[in-house]
């Protein structure tokens, strides 16, 4: 008797300490079935696209992991997961609506052990059960429909992309420009997927870690620019970890499995560069054909503490606090903002004024795109009575040649730096630079 009361009682602590972890749930609204069926599609076209890597062994190691982890993750029966391997040297991961999940060679060949990418695609299995990627869909998030795909997953150093792509793994911020509480929810319901099936939770923080040291300046900085950085993910992760339940008695770190698929990757040929509509394999011309001019007519736009007026052949896409407004042509081919304005909010790090946060603003965005030069630095300004500073910057254009981004940073809070980006090629700037003013003078911050 007292056996099976201390064995009660063991039970009744586990399912407290289990009760503890951050409950998540899915996005409301929609049908399932739908998630599925528009993954299926984009995939369909995804794969016209991308280059995928046939070799058996890997395609096997990538599908038998990713379906491990789905066995242990919450409720994942009515999605049905595949998982294909990308021959891409960029650290990404992505996921569709409804279960395809797509994995760069990359993250597989930067990860130090199985836990690390366990912990890349336990955090894409959870944007698919969490439904992240059809609540964007639903709210226009869907970047170009399916158009432009393989380009936004191979990644690009343009402002357009880092900034206005959020933080995700990868592709999927450019993908869906998710939320910053969405890839919170990620990176938490992957440390749990991680924790039940065994591997060590911890292995989701170090691959940040890993990230933020050794890749500076590189393009795994636009897994991190905008959105939380690397520390605030890092806390949140390990808190989750002291509450996801009882310390695992042996861990698993890594498999022999793991480090033969690794070195059978980094032993494959490099990536065929892509070639683009045309059959080249260059950037896009400097001769492609620029949007109309902005309108002189405008539109209001209210979306949270915001309200302005744009040109009214300027189209916005809203996700959360990201706005993106540009012409009919405005994006690169690859999906990259080349003419229009980016606003969205980041979150300084014990930033006293606005000083400090603008700093830390500007130095993300200068880290992962190494090609913008200040041009005019700190020109004290006032958006709709409220302090703010205006940097001017030259930068790589996505259609080629160079562009002129000029950001302004306001202070909302100790956490909350407001910051707009306008962006025009320089020689086209004269034109855009009266709208880009308009704008400004017409913002109302409540």
């Amino acid at each position: 008797m007292r056996a099976r009361v201390f064995l009660i009682s063991l039970i009744v602590l586990s399912l407290t300490v289990l009760a503890e972890r951050t409950p998540l749930k899915p996005a409301v609204g929609g049908n399932p079935a739908n998630d599925i069926k528009l993954g299926q599609d984009v995939a369909r076209e995804a794969e016209k696209e991308l280059a995928l890597i046939s070799n058996r062994d890997a395609n096997a190691y990538v599908t038998a992991l990713g379906q491990r982890l789905v066995g242990k993750a919450p409720n994942p029966s009515k999605f049905p997961f595949t998982f294909k391997l990308v021959d891409e040297k960029s650290i990404n991961a992505f996921a569709l609506p409804g279960g395809p999940i797509f994995v760069n060679r990359g993250a597989i060949e930067a990860a130090d052990n199985e836990a690390q990418i366990a912990g890349v695609m336990g955090h894409e299995i959870a944007h698919v059960l969490l439904r992240h990627g059809a609540a964007q869909q639903s709210k226009g998030g869907l970047l170009g429909g399916l158009a432009g795909i393989a380009g936004q997953i191979a990644g690009n150093s343009t402002l357009g992309q880092i900034i206005g792509a959020g933080a995700a793994f990868g592709a999927n911020a450019a993908l869906m420009k998710y939320s910053r509480t969405a890839e919170s929810d990620a990176d938490l319901m992957g440390t749990q997927i991680l924790y039940d099936s065994g591997y060590a939770p911890q292995a989701m923080a170090e691959f940040f870690e890993k990230l933020a040291k050794e890749h500076k300046g590189s393009k795994a900085e636009q897994w991190f620019s905008n959105h939380p950085i690397p520390e605030n993910r890092v806390t949140k992760v390990n808190e989750e970890i002291r509450r996801i339940g009882p310390p695992l008695a042996a861990p698993r770190y890594d498999t022999a499995e793991f480090q033969r698929i690794k070195k059978m990757l980094l032993a494959m040929p490099a990536p065929k560069a892509k070639p683009a509509a045309n059959g080249s394999t260059s950037q896009p011309a400097a001769n492609t054909p620029a949007p109309a001019a902005p309108s002189a007519q405008t539109t209001d736009l209210r979306v949270g503490s915001i309200q302005l007026q744009h040109p009214s052949n300027w189209k916005p896409v809203v996700n959360g606090a990201n706005i993106t407004l540009a012409p009919v042509g405005g994006l690169s081919e690859k999906g990259d903002l080349a003419y229009g304005m980016i606003i969205d909010v980041f979150m300084p790090q014990n930033a006293r004024n606005l000083d400090q946060a603008t700093d830390q603003f500007l130095s993300n965005l200068q880290k992962g795109n190494p090609a913008m030069k200040v041009m005019r630095s700190r020109i004290q300004t006032r958006v709709d009575s409220w302090p703010a500073q205006l940097t001017e910057f030259s930068n790589d254009s996505p259609v080629g040649g160079k562009e002129t981004d000029i950001v302004i940073t306001l202070l909302r809070s100790n956490t909350e730096l407001q910051y707009f980006v306008l962006v025009a090629p320089s020689n086209d700037l004269t034109q855009y630079d009266r709208a880009f003013q308009s704008i400004m003078n017409s913002v109302r911050l409540r």
